[in-house]
């Protein structure tokens, strides 16, 4: 057995709880699936009560049933707050927070709405602060670790996308800020992960918008082929382990390396 077998064979998180957004559907229920078997107490926070629910039954085989489903939209600081409070109340105090809500859809800036901006801007940037700050009183400190999703876009120029781009660009300066104003006497780490092309997740879907365009965009890829939800969980349980700690203020790519092209990665 390879030392990394060992590794994540291991229960890294036992006796932890951990709070992720957007925990009902793709990346973020992957990660918190991964969290659940490395022995944490998970949180799951999103808007949709069937989805919550879905994911809580399949966490809680996992985890034996150490798992709270909370309803809430990342964008209502005072209902996500609500919902850190029953967080606290069942489990003590959280170790891990996981930002990972995200919204999007590709529009022309010229086309979009005022209200279609500010929509990606305050699921992706505002509800990051927001899920942040609602557990700041509540963490462990400190070895308290948080995490939040990104995107290529925030440092990519991409047609149809200056609501994205402008949101993620806050999220990564946001991880940046955080992890200078929360490490040294708080003991607070917080970092980012950026995805790339994710097989099977929403985001995906309706950012390639059909097979013809996914594998156009794979194949200029210097690793031409999509990542998976488990590789971005197996990134995810890294980054908030032990194995981790002194890494703050970082946002890493597993992107099969879509941020080394720049804005050359044009679909047209």
């Amino acid at each position: 057995m390879s030392a990394e077998q060992k590794v994540f064979q291991s229960n890294l998180l036992a006796g932890q709880t951990a709070l992720i957004t957007g925990a009902s559907s793709g990346i973020n229920l992957g990660i918190a699936r991964r969290f659940a078997e490395h022995g944490a107490n998970i949180v799951v926070v999103a808007r949709n009560q069937d989805k919550i629910d879905r994911a809580c039954a399949e966490i809680g085989a996992q985890n034996g049933g150490r798992v709270l489903g909370c309803s809430a939209d990342v964008r209502d600081y005072s209902a996500l707050e609500a919902q850190v409070q029953r967080a606290v109340e069942k489990f003590g105090v959280i170790d891990v927070v996981v930002a990972g809500a995200a919204g999007n859809f590709l529009a022309p800036a010229a086309a979009m709405s005022a209200n279609a901006f500010a929509a990606v801007v305050g699921i992706d940037l505002l509800g990051s602060f927001n899920t942040f700050r609602a557990t700041f009183a509540q963490l462990r400190k400190p070895g308290a670790r948080l995490l939040a999703i990104s995107a290529p876009q925030a440092t990519q120029t991409m047609p149809l996308q200056a609501h994205a781009c402008a949101a993620k660009a806050g999220v990564e300066s946001l991880v940046r800020n955080l992890a200078v104003e929360w490490g040294g006497r708080i003991g607070v780490t917080v970092n980012g992960i950026s995805p790339g092309c994710v097989e099977g997740t929403e985001g995906m879907a309706r950012l390639a918008g059909n097979a013809g365009m996914t594998e156009k965009l794979v194949s200029k890829l210097p690793v031409p082929r999509m990542t998976s939800v488990d590789e971005m969980a197996n990134l995810a349980l890294f980054l908030v382990s032990p194995l981790a700690s002194y890494m703050t203020g970082q946002i890493i790519a597993l992107d099969g390396g879509v941020s080394l092209l720049g804005g050359g990665l044009n679909l047209g």
